[in-house]
């Protein structure tokens, strides 16, 4: 019997895959815990439509993830340190600090988990912070510090 899977099936099959599994199988284990379906022309049919559309959705989310890392070239984000003796800062600049000020200064909403910071930012001067957009897109934008007066 051929069998739409609903679910991630070890040693089966991923999600969204047709299989072909013994009868009893798919009756009285893969059905009834709404793990697959029966692969009737209509179910077929659906799954079609289901695969097209999540294609459709995540070209869109690519597209507006690379149109987002061409708008962060051009975006400066202007922050304050508190800054001792000898030049050096008091802590450093983390990803929440960030994701604040691109929202305060640019109306930009990125998730702080997205901004990777190599090394922390401790001095006074300009630094370039990459942010993870989309697993297939990166940007970057300029992260100027200055003294807190």
């Amino acid at each position: 019997m051929k069998v739409i899977l609903l679910e991630d099936v070890r040693a089966l099959g991923k999600k969204g895959q047709v299989v072909d599994v013994s009868d009893g199988y798919a009756r009285n284990m893969l059905i009834p815990k709404k793990l697959g379906l029966e692969a009737t022309p209509k179910n077929l049919n659906e799954l079609k439509l289901q695969q097209a559309n999540a294609e459709k959705v995540a070209k869109e989310n690519l597209e507006e993830a690379k149109a987002l890392a061409k708008k962060l070239e051009t975006i400066a984000v202007e922050l304050s340190l508190k800054v001792g003796e000898g030049g050096r800062a008091f802590g450093s600049v983390s990803g929440k600090e960030l994701s604040e000020a691109l929202k305060q200064q640019h109306g930009l909403d990125i998730d702080k988990k997205r901004i990777v910071i190599d090394t922390p930012i401790k001095a006074l001067g300009e630094t370039s912070v990459t942010v993870r957009l989309h697993p297939a897109v990166t940007g970057s934008f300029k992260v100027i510090i200055k003294e807190e007066k």
